[in-house]
């Protein structure tokens, strides 16, 4: 069950789902309290939305006539830890793809539950490879970067609520690294004629991209590093978020609970 229709990266994921042989798109989806549709139709199969007062009874029915099913969420930043608190007390499984919300928090949540889940900032696998070689690179040779100064440049579409989860990870690399930053330092761009002129995003993409710039300057100005990713599109996460419910899936089979896995994981065992 995809959950965060109709909204962009949800019907993403759901479409994925439905043209993989591997898979079966149940027909519903839970939804936000200012979505006034019931229903959403995507390629000729037809959702039921869910509105948040009703989620409860209806989940216990879909459960009694489909049996364990996995869920995805990719809602809205200001319910995450809810929704992860109604997964692990109705005893659903899930991917967790909406970023924001009390991370930490999350992982308690599911960690003393009966369920396992899936919970990552983004769901591009590349992007999560290119953080596991900066967690290495922090790890294996700290304070590399001690003396420089940092910029972090994030752009998405205008309707992304929260400063970029993968932006943020990123500081904590860059902190062991010896860069003093903090998560209010990052440069949160949402202006589309600003993404348009300034950075050169094509028009087609101006709703739905992902930006990411990193610039390292030494003391003395004369050496600068620049690491950048850049994402047009949301297809990308979609192929990601499938690779983590088949993870998932394998663990749910394995009977484990109360755990936690990354993008990291999955990027291992994919």
């Amino acid at each position: 069950m995809v959950n965060g229709l109709p909204g962009n990266v949800a019907q993403i994921v759901a479409r994925h789902i439905l043209r993989d042989p591997r898979f079966e798109l149940l027909p519903y989806s839970m939804t936000g309290p200012e979505i006034q549709q019931s229903g959403y139709s995507l390629e000729a199969v037809s959702l039921e939305l869910i509105r948040p007062d009703a989620k409860a009874s209806k989940i216990d029915t879909i459960k009694s006539h489909q049996g364990q099913f996995l869920s995805v969420d990719f809602t809205h930043p200001a319910v995450v830890n809810h929704n992860a608190e109604f997964y692990c007390q109705a005893g659903l499984p899930f991917v967790m793809g909406t970023t924001g919300g009390d991370r930490q928090k999350l992982v308690e949540t599911v960690s003393s539950s009966s369920i396992a889940a899936v919970i990552a900032p983004n769901m591009a696998k590349q992007i999560v490879g290119f953080q596991a070689m900066m967690e290495y690179a922090a790890d294996t040779f700290p304070a590399l970067f001690e003396g420089y100064t940092l910029e972090i440049k994030e752009s998405h579409q205008n309707g992304k609520a929260d400063t970029s989860g993968t932006a943020k990870a990123m500081v904590t690399y860059f902190n062991q690294l010896g860069v003093p930053f903090s998560e209010d330092q990052i440069i949160k761009i949402r202006n589309p004629e600003i993404q348009q002129t300034q950075w050169g995003i094509d028009q087609e993409y101006l709703t739905g991209h992902g930006w990411h710039t990193y610039t390292l300057v030494s003391e003395d100005r004369t050496v600068r590093f620049e690491f950048t990713h850049n994402i047009n599109g949301r297809e990308i996460y979609g192929r990601g978020t499938l690779d983590a419910l088949l993870y998932l899936s394998g663990k749910v089979e394995d009977g484990v609970s109360g755990k936690v896995f990354t993008m990291i994981d999955v990027l291992k065992n994919s």
